[in-house]
C-alpha cells in the first residue's frame, strides 16, 4: 500500500477553494511583480541591467525544483509539503516586501520560487487524486486550470491596483493574506497520511535534473539580457542540453525514478505536456508586448493596463469550466486543445495587425476574447489530461511535469520572442533617425511581428498535437486512485 494522502469528501467546495488560492498565488506572484518593479527600482535604486533578476529569480528557483518538490509530495506526504510550501512562501513575501536594499528582494524571490516548487506540485496532486468521479474531477479541473490560465491576468491587475493605491511592497505583501489563512484551513481538511513501503529518493536523477533545469532556464534570461551566440549563453544551453540527456538515460536505469518513464510514455499525456509547453511559449507574447502596447504606445495606466486584461480573464474562466466539466468527456482532449490552438493562432493574427493609432475596443479586445476562449479550451483539459491515469504514488512528480512545461515554456518564450522583438526594432530603426514618431512605429512593429511569430507556434503546436495525442475519451482512471 503506498501513500494515502487524501482529504475528506465532505467539503469538496472548501478543498477546491483552498487549492485553488494557493494557485493564483503561484500564478499571479509572475505577473504582478513585474508591475511593481519601476517602482521598486526607484525606491531601492537599483539600475536596469540588474532589473531583469527580481524576476529571473524567482524563475530559476521555481523551475528547476519543481520536479524535486513534487517527489517530495509523492515520498512525504502532500499535506505537509503543501502547507510548508505555502508557510514558506509567505515569508519570503514578507522578507521581499520589507526589502531595503536590491540583494535581499532578490534573495526573497528566490526563495519564494524555492517553496513555490514545493507548493504547485502538491496543489494539482492532492486535486487528482481528491477529485476522481467524472463530473466532480471535470468541474474541479476546470475551475483550477481557469486559475491556472487567468492568473496572469489577475495578476496585472491586482499589481496595478497595489502599486497604485497602495506601494509596490504590497504586491508581496498580499501573499501573506493568501497563504497564512489557506495553511491554517489546510491542516483541518487534510487527512493523516501513512507512510508504508516508502520508495528511495533517486538523488542521481534529482541531481542532474535540477542542474539541467537550472542552466535551460538561466541560459534563457541570459540570452535576453547578451545574446544568442554570448559565449556564457551557449555553455548555459550546452550544459543544459547534456544534463537534461544525462537525466533521461538515468531515468531509464535506476529502481525508482525521480520521473517515471511510463508518465510519459502515454502518447495523450505527452501531448497534453507538450500543449501546455507551447502554449506558455506564445502567451508571453499576450502578457509582456501587449502590456507594452497599452502602457508606452496607448498611455495606460497600471490599472487600466489591468482592467484591459480583465475580459481575457473572464473569457478563460468561463470557457475553462465548460469545456473541463463538459466537452472535454464528449470529444476527448486531443479535439479540445486542437481547436484551442487554433484559435489562440487566430487571436494572434489579430494582434498582429496592430499600428501606433490602434483603438482598444476596436483592436485589442476581440483577440483577446478569442484567446480567452482558445487558452480556456487548452489549459484546464491539459492539465486534467496530463494527470489522469497516473498511479497515486506517482501523482506529485506527474504534476510537477505540467509546472514544469509552463514554466519553462514560459522562459522559452520570454527568451525567443524577446530577442525576436529586439533585432526586429534595431532592424527597422539601423541607419535611419531615432525620431519619436519613427521609434514608436518601429516598437509596434516589434510587437506585431512577435505576435506573429505567436501565431505560427500556436499553429504549428494544434499539428503536432494532434498528430501526437490519440482520440481517446477520458474516463475515471480507477488506477490512480486505489490506495
Amino acid at each position: 500500500m503506498t501513500s494515502t494522502d487524501h482529504l475528506r469528501p465532505a467539503r469538496p467546495g472548501l478543498i477546491l477553494a483552498v487549492l485553488g488560492i494557493a494557485q493564483l498565488m503561484v500564478v499571479l506572484d509572475v505577473t504582478i511583480v513585474n508591475i511593481a518593479l519601476p517602482s521598486a527600482q526607484r525606491d531601492l535604486g537599483f539600475s536596469d541591467d540588474l532589473r531583469q533578476w527580481v524576476v529571473t529569480a524567482y524563475a530559476l528557483a521555481f523551475g528547476s525544483l519543481l520536479l524535486l518538490g513534487g517527489r517530495l509530495g509523492d515520498l512525504f506526504g502532500r499535506k505537509w509539503t503543501f502547507v510548508a510550501g505555502l508557510l514558506g512562501f509567505a515569508a519570503a513575501s514578507a522578507v521581499g516586501g520589507a526589502a531595503g536594499s536590491f540583494g535581499v528582494l532578490v534573495a526573497a524571490r528566490a526563495a519564494q520560487g524555492v517553496f513555490g516548487a514545493l507548493l504547485a506540485p502538491s496543489a494539482l496532486a492532492l486535486l487528482s487524486t481528491t477529485f476522481t468521479e467524472p463530473a466532480e474531477r471535470g468541474k474541479a479541473f476546470g475551475i483550477f486550470g481557469a486559475i491556472a490560465g487567468s492568473g496572469a491576468a489577475v495578476g496585472l491587475l491586482l499589481g496595478g491596483a497595489l502599486t497604485e493605491w497602495l506601494t509596490w511592497r504590497w504586491c508581496l505583501y498580499v501573499n501573506l493574506l493568501f497563504a497564512v489563512p489557506t495553511a491554517v484551513a489546510a491542516t483541518r481538511l487534510f487527512a493523516g497520511h501513512v507512510h508504508r513501503d516508502r520508495r528511495r529518493l533517486d538523488l542521481l536523477g534529482t541531481a542532474t535534473a535540477t542542474a539541467g533545469l537550472f542552466w535551460l532556464v538561466y541560459g534563457l534570461a541570459h540570452s535576453e539580457t547578451h545574446s544568442w551566440g554570448d559565449p556564457v549563453t551557449l555553455i548555459m544551453l550546452g550544459a543544459s542540453a547534456v544534463l537534461l540527456a544525462a537525466f533521461a538515460a538515468i531515468e531509464a536505469r535506476v529502481p525508482h525514478p525521480l520521473l517515471p518513464i511510463a508518465v510519459l510514455r502515454d502518447r495523450t499525456r505527452a501531448g497534453a505536456y507538450l500543449a501546455l509547453g507551447l502554449t506558455y511559449v506564445a502567451l508571453f507574447a499576450v502578457f509582456l508586448f501587449l502590456t507594452y502596447f497599452l502602457q508606452r504606445t496607448r498611455g495606460f495606466s497600471p490599472i487600466e493596463t489591468g482592467l484591459a486584461f480583465l475580459p481575457l480573464a473572464v473569457t478563460v474562466m468561463s470557457t475553462a469550466v465548460v469545456s473541463s466539466a463538459v466537452l472535454v468527456r464528449r470529444v476527448g482532449p486531443r479535439r479540445l486543445l486542437v481547436a484551442g490552438m487554433l484559435l489562440a493562432a487566430a487571436a494572434m493574427a489579430w494582434l498582429a495587425r496592430l499600428t501606433p493609432e490602434s483603438d482598444y475596443a476596436v483592436d485589442v479586445l476581440p483577440a483577446l476574447l478569442v484567446m480567452g476562449v482558445g487558452f480556456g479550451s487548452i489549459v484546464a483539459p491539459a492539465i486534467a489530461t496530463a494527470t489522469h491515469g497516473v498511479a497515486r504514488e506517482d501523482a506529485g512528480v506527474a504534476s510537477a511535469m505540467v509546472n514544469t512545461m509552463q514554466q519553462v515554456g514560459g522562459s522559452v518564450g520570454t527568451a525567443v520572442l524577446s530577442s525576436v522583438f529586439a533585432s526586429v526594432v534595431s532592424g527597422r530603426l539601423d541607419g535611419q533617425p531615432p525620431t519619436p514618431r519613427l521609434v514608436a512605429a518601429a516598437t509596434v512593429h516589434g510587437y506585431t511581428v512577435a505576435f506573429w511569430v505567436a501565431a505560427a507556434i500556436f499553429a504549428a503546436g494544434a499539428m503536432v498535437v494532434g498528430a501526437t495525442m490519440r482520440s481517446v475519451r477520458i474516463e475515471p482512471a480507477r488506477e490512480a486512485i486505489a490506495a
